[in-house]
């Protein structure tokens, strides 16, 4: 229960207390409780969408205020790390300087960049699977970039110097964990795509596979693993999720 409290406690507005101390045993089950957090969310995103629409919004509007619904039950923090990631990334400088700019509380350029198009792209693809009524394709996507940061989290990541949340969970995913996640997210995209059963699950290979690419190399562009890099992952993810489960509407 611990692990859930502190789950919920992170990932989400709930007005849950976490455990009074928290070691890397207990951030670790955390994280892994993070798909689980994640298709709540997308049931709630999934379900805002359906309410839009019965209200009569436009499908374009709805997709924004969710795409703002589910910022604000996660605190923006993800979008944050993206933004603060990009900017990182952008950086000419040695890791140490990255670290700096992404710690400097503003957004620079590459930052806001990323986050237009994080939100346009996820708003217009929300948008999209809701005109077909594509509900569960629009809850696993988010909970699909819940399933990234477990993988990113795996056992041989290291923790950037100075990061405090990745310190602690940085590493602490084994292999099974992550198969777990994966193998269920295939499982349950083969429904997200109803006219061609085998996109679903290529778009969640895909996803993956660009969400470790990322965390790899994000993790020798900084020294290692972030809060800000694994918020960016979950980002990126969700919306190449999205995306790819409009194909073939």
């Amino acid at each position: 229960m611990n692990a859930v409290r502190l789950a919920l406690s992170w990932l989400t507005v709930a007005p849950i207390s976490g455990p009074a101390t928290v070691d890397r045993r207990s951030a670790g089950r955390a994280i892994a409780l993070a798909p689980a957090v994640g298709l709540l969310l997308g049931v709630i995103a999934a379900a805002a969408m359906w309410a839009f629409g019965r209200a009569g919004l436009d499908t374009l509007l709805a997709g924004l205020l969710t795409v703002g619904l589910l910022a604000l039950l996660t605190r923006g923090m993800h979008l944050d790390g993206l933004a603060d990631t990009v900017d990182g990334l952008g950086s000419y400088g040695p890791p140490e300087r990255a670290r700096q700019i992404m710690k400097s509380g503003g957004a620079g350029p590459f930052g806001v960049a990323a986050l237009i198009f994080a939100i346009g792209i996820q708003a217009v693809a929300f948008a999209a699977l809701a005109g077909h009524e594509r509900w569960w394709a629009i809850a696993l996507a988010v909970a699909l970039g819940r399933v990234a940061v477990v993988a990113a989290c795996r056992t041989g990541v290291p923790a950037a110097p100075e990061a405090g949340f990745g310190a602690l969970v940085a590493g602490t995913q084994p292999p099974v964990v992550i198969a777990v996640w994966s193998v269920s997210a295939l499982a349950g995209a083969v429904a997200a795509v109803p006219a061609t059963l085998w996109l679903g699950p290529l778009v969640t290979v895909i996803a993956l596979t660009v969400a470790l690419v990322i965390v790899r190399h994000c993790a020798r562009r900084f020294g290692g693993l972030s809060g800000d890099v694994l918020g960016a992952v979950l980002e990126i993810t969700v919306s190449l999720a999205a995306v790819g489960f409009s194909l073939m509407g």
